[in-house]
C-alpha cells in the first residue's frame, strides 16, 4: 500500500464509490459541505459518485437528496442497488433464515438488538431509547413490531447492533451461518447477515458491468471489513487512516482520517481541483 495519496498520476475516472460511516461522513455523521461542489464537477465530467453503505436506501437517499438524480446507490451492504428509485438488483433472504438467526442470537449474553431490513423499511422489536437512537442513524424508515418472526415482507438483510464489541460478542454466535450466508462485521457495533452471493464488491462489479466501466476507471474508499471486496473491485482503492488493519492491507493507498475529510482531500487530488 502506498504511504499516502499525493503525487498520484490522475486516473481517467468514470466511477467513485465511497463507504459512509468512518469514511465519507464526518464525526457527526454528516456529508461534508466540501463534497457538493466536487459532485457537480464530477457530474460535468461524466464521473458517477456511488454511495456504498450498510445503511438503508431511504437513509442514503435522504443524505444525498440534493444530488441524487442519476446517482446509483449501493445500500444494505450490497443487497439492494438502486438508481433513480428503480431497483437494479436485490438479494432477499428466506423466512426460515430470518427465524434461524433470531433463534441463534437468543442465547447470547450480549446486549444487542436486531433490525430486519426490507427494501423500503426496517423492523425492530426492541424499543429502548438507546437502541432506537442507533437505529435512527441508519434506518430512517422503520417500524416497531412486537415479534420479529411476524414480519411479513421479504427481508434483504438482518442487521445486529451490539452495545459491546460486535466482532467478539455477536459474530461468533452467527458463525454457523457462514457456510451458507455472508456474515460480515460492518462496524465496531454491527454484524450483518446476507445472501451468500452479495457484498459491496459484487454489487459494484455488477454496476460496473452494466455501465461498461472497468476497474481501471474506478476508485473506492473504505474503512471497515464490509468494504474489503469493494476495494478489490477497483484499481484506485483507498483505506482511510482510521481503517481496520485488514482494510489497509488490501488497499492501494492510504487516505487521511475521515475526521479530516480524507475522501474530499483525495478526490480533490484525483480531479486536479482545489478543495
Amino acid at each position: 500500500m502506498d504511504a499516502g495519496y499525493r503525487g498520484t498520476v490522475n486516473p481517467d475516472l468514470r466511477l467513485v464509490a465511497a463507504d459512509m460511516d468512518g469514511t465519507l461522513l464526518d464525526a457527526e455523521g454528516r456529508v461534508p459541505d466540501r463534497l457538493w461542489p466536487l459532485l457537480e464537477i464530477m457530474r460535468e465530467r461524466g464521473i458517477l459518485f456511488v454511495p456504498a453503505s450498510g445503511r438503508q436506501y431511504a437513509t442514503l437517499r435522504t443524505l444525498f437528496a440534493r444530488a441524487a438524480a442519476g446517482m446509483p446507490f449501493i445500500a444494505e451492504n450490497g443487497t439492494y442497488v438502486v438508481r433513480d428509485d428503480v431497483e437494479i438488483s436485490s438479494a432477499p433472504l428466506d423466512a426460515d433464515t430470518v427465524r434461524a438467526v433470531i433463534a441463534a442470537l437468543a442465547g447470547t449474553p450480549a446486549d444487542y438488538g436486531i433490525v430486519i431490513c426490507g427494501r423500503d423499511r426496517a423492523w425492530v422489536s426492541r424499543t429502548d431509547d438507546a437502541f432506537l437512537g442507533e437505529v435512527d442513524k441508519y434506518y430512517v424508515v422503520h417500524e416497531v413490531i412486537a415479534d420479529l418472526d411476524a414480519v411479513a415482507d421479504q427481508a434483504i438483510k438482518i442487521a445486529v447492533f451490539c452495545f459491546g464489541d460486535a466482532e467478539t460478542e455477536i459474530a461468533p454466535a452467527l458463525a454457523g451461518f457462514r457456510a451458507t450466508h455472508q456474515v460480515v462485521v460492518s462496524g465496531a457495533a454491527w454484524v450483518d447477515v446476507m445472501d451468500a452471493r452479495v457484498n459491496k464488491g459484487e454489487a459494484l462489479r455488477a454496476l460496473q458491468d452494466a455501465l461498461g466501466i472497468g476497474p481501471e476507471h474506478s476508485a473506492a474508499f473504505g474503512d471497515y471489513l464490509n468494504d474489503l471486496e469493494m476495494l478489490q473491485a477497483v484499481e484506485w482503492s483507498y483505506a482511510m487512516d482510521n481503517a481496520h488493519p485488514d482494510v489497509k492491507a488490501v488497499a492501494r493507498s492510504l487516505a487521511p482520517h475521515h475526521h479530516d475529510e480524507g475522501v474530499i482531500e483525495v478526490l480533490g487530488e484525483l480531479l486536479g481541483v482545489e478543495v
